[in-house]
């Protein structure tokens, strides 16, 4: 999406990388680059959600991150990730009652740097799923433009559109996420919780990719393009 890399801004970081940062950026852009082509139980997915200090793309900040991996169809517990980045300037009470992420949280979280990076270390390459992916990777790619001076190109996928192509017989549209939670009677314990809505959307690509399966639409490329031509019959409509 090329409209992203205008809200990504310059490439300088607000503060300059330590030598140890440098490098253990450069040793995240030399991972292999992930075969999107091999079937969805062959591949790493994260899934992933933010919560920020509000809706605007262009001036609100990203305040935490939470991911889950999904391997070989099954959710993995024990690969997730989760951090809240230090915040020189504490959202509003409002926002702060939204994500429950209180001032001295804020204040207290890792810096911010050092939290992208420790991202990008748990990620790798694999394809990140989000619902609604937009929000998420602008949140996310300004971060890394402010505060590590890169932009980075990491492969995307957004249930939000995918969904609607697989289970056309239920909603064959767009639907806010918890819609679809409740037609396959998904929990979302904690929701505005930046791990738990990843868990709860890692449960949705879960049904995704069973279905898929049956479809013929076994891997993440396929996955990808069922997402541009959803979003280029939008346009056209």
């Amino acid at each position: 999406m090329k409209w992203l890399k205008g809200l990504f801004g310059g490439t300088t970081p607000a503060v300059p990388l330590t030598p140890a940062q440098q490098a253990a950026f450069a040793d995240w852009q030399q991972r292999p680059a992930e075969d999107l082509s091999q079937s969805h139980f062959r591949t790493r997915y994260v899934v992933v959600d933010v919560e920020a200090s509000g809706l605007n793309m262009v001036k609100d900040r990203l305040i935490s991150i939470g991911a889950v991996a999904v391997r070989e169809g099954v959710i993995d517990a024990n690969d997730a990730f989760e951090v809240v980045l230090r915040q020189d300037e504490v959202s509003s009470h409002e926002n702060i009652l939204i994500h429950g992420i209180g001032g001295s949280a804020q204040r207290e979280g890792v810096e911010p740097a050092a939290a992208l990076l420790a991202f990008l270390d748990y990620v790798g390459r694999a394809p990140l799923v989000a619902y609604h992916a937009e929000f998420d990777k602008a949140m996310i790619g300004r971060a890394i433009a402010r505060h590590l001076g890169r932009e980075v190109d990491l492969p995307w996928i957004d249930l939000a559109w995918v969904m609607p192509e697989l289970f056309r017989e239920i909603i064959d549209g767009q639907a806010v996420l918890d819609e679809w939670l409740q037609r396959f009677d998904i929990e979302n314990i904690l929701r505005h919780n930046a791990v738990s809505d990843a868990y709860a959307t890692a449960k949705l690509l879960l049904i995704a990719q069973a279905r898929a399966v049956t479809l013929g639409k076994d891997s993440a490329s396929i996955f990808m393009d069922v997402e541009r031509a959803r979003r280029w019959v939008r346009r056209g409509m």
